[in-house]
């Protein structure tokens, strides 16, 4: 979800560390929680016919990270299952995009019934589906952001609020934070604001970008400053309740209006925290912006929306929203039957299943259980989040701060992995490993996660003092 307003140095403390001998307090593997669901057999290609056509036939822009790429068959809930039956627990929900459930039951039901009815027809008539679901989504936004316009995806959700400010405001430049994530679209490439991201051909114009507030790794802010029930353990100079570094940063934006955009501007563009956040998943409200107690002019929503179907949307104000209308502006799958369907079965169940208090409530105490590991381990640096949406950044030393080489990153990934527990990576350095499960797991979930974390890395120390 974003929203939209208007208007390295040496090493010396790791090489330090790694020459003292690591003593384990692990002594056995994480036990995997129970599942009573029994995945279906794989009766597909084999493994490595498989990664043959991977190979020949798919984009290599569609990379595989793991050293053996897993090739899952099937999902139920908060697990996966590989083509060999072996079982995982997802906390990294493809992309934080399964936000209550592979394959929900009740999500489930909803889609087969509507795939036996319509699939698709087109915007020029009307089917109960859409506004069934502009009705149900646009009741949890706050006014006056009642119209909603669906797309397909986020890239084209973010594109399409970029050009409606623009339309209305009647001005071009749109600022957004560093290190932030907006789409790979050529439009939206300008608001993304990553390195790997970009590719060496114009994009962006009229985009500019400002400090994001960052109270570990940024010039300001720490123990003191972060709406989360963990700190940073980086001392800073606020008081607790009253956080002065937000000034600095207020600051550090009122520079680039004074030197980067002109006197008036379209619009500025931010994840209400630097991920994804819609949906329930932070716990204490339904919507990240929320959190921060303004109403923007525009929301762009996607990622948990269809639990994995392709979907989007865009939320606006009746005025904002009839500047688009002045002019022809169509898309041919937003909206129809089927999505529509699917987004109003994902309100229902994050409704019924509870899934923002379990957000609240699971979030919390892993949080909690993996600052304990921040605690143990000098190279995890820092543990952060607000519900199920979770960072652990992994440096070479508490104090540089410098990030843990991506080979090293790799080999925790991988023993993650190997144990039965998939996690993400990001980051500007791809040093945070990233833990946004499905609204669904539960605290032996989180147990046996956090068990497996720990595991990873106590074999990491091992592995670093035997150098």
């Amino acid at each position: 979800m974003a929203a939209l307003r208007r208007g390295g140095g040496r090493r010396l403390g790791s090489v330090a560390f790694r020459q003292q001998k690591w003593k384990s307090t692990v002594s056995v593997q994480a036990k995997m929680p129970p599942c009573n669901f029994v995945p279906e057999k794989y009766q597909s290609y084999p493994y490595e016919h498989m990664l043959k056509i991977r190979e020949q036939n798919v984009s290599p822009s569609l990379r595989t990270f793991y050293k053996k790429p897993l090739l899952l068959h099937q999902g139920y809930m908060q697990w996966l299952f590989d083509y060999e039956g072996r079982r995982y627990l997802d906390l990294f929900a493809g992309i934080v995009t399964v936000s209550v459930g592979h394959c929900h039951p009740k999500v489930t039901m909803a889609t087969q019934k509507q795939l036996a009815r319509l699939w698709h027809t087109t915007n020029i008539y009307m089917h109960p589906s859409i506004q069934e679901y502009a009705e149900k989504l646009t009741s949890l936004i706050p006014d006056p952001l009642k119209v909603v316009y669906l797309t397909n995806s986020g890239s084209e959700a973010n594109d399409l609020a970029m050009f409606m400010a623009r339309l209305y405001t009647r001005n071009f430049d749109i600022i957004s934070f560093r290190g932030a994530y907006h789409g790979g679209s050529p439009y939206t490439l300008g608001l993304t604001s990553i390195g790997p991201y970009k590719h060496g051909v114009a994009n962006g114009f009229g985009c500019s970008t400002t400090m994001l507030p960052d109270v570990f790794r940024g010039p300001w802010g720490g123990s003191n400053c972060r709406d989360s029930p963990v700190q940073t353990v980086r001392k800073c100079s606020c008081s607790e309740g009253v956080c002065h570094a937000n000034e600095q940063y207020i600051e550090q934006f009122k520079d680039t209006l004074n030197t980067c955009v002109p006197k008036t501007i379209a619009g500025f563009i931010s994840e209400p925290i630097q991920v994804q956040t819609g949906f329930g998943r932070t716990g204490s409200h339904f919507w990240g912006f929320q959190t921060h107690d303004v109403v923007p002019d525009i929301v762009t929503l996607a990622k948990g929306i269809g639990n994995g179907f392709p979907m989007a949307a865009v939320v606006t104000t009746k005025e904002i929203a009839n500047s688009l209308a002045q002019n022809l502006h169509f898309n041919t799958f937003g909206g129809n039957p089927l999505a529509c369907v699917v987004g109003a079965a994902v309100l229902d169940a994050i409704e019924e299943d509870h899934l923002q208090k379990n957000s609240e409530d699971v979030g919390t105490y892993m949080l909690l259980e993996l600052a304990k590991l921040r605690d143990k381990f000098e190279i995890v640096g820092d543990v952060r989040g607000k519900g199920l949406m979770i960072g652990i950044e992994m440096v070479t030393d508490k104090d540089s701060r410098h990030p843990l080489p991506a080979e090293e990153i790799c080999d925790i990934w991988e023993d993650c992995k190997d144990m039965g527990v998939l996690i993400g990576r990001g980051g500007l350095y791809n040093q945070t490993f990233r833990i946004k499960p499905p609204m669904c797991i539960t605290k032996k979930d989180a147990d046996f996660a956090v068990e497996v974390i720990h595991t990873a890395l106590e074999r990491h120390m091992e592995r670093a003092a035997a150098k």
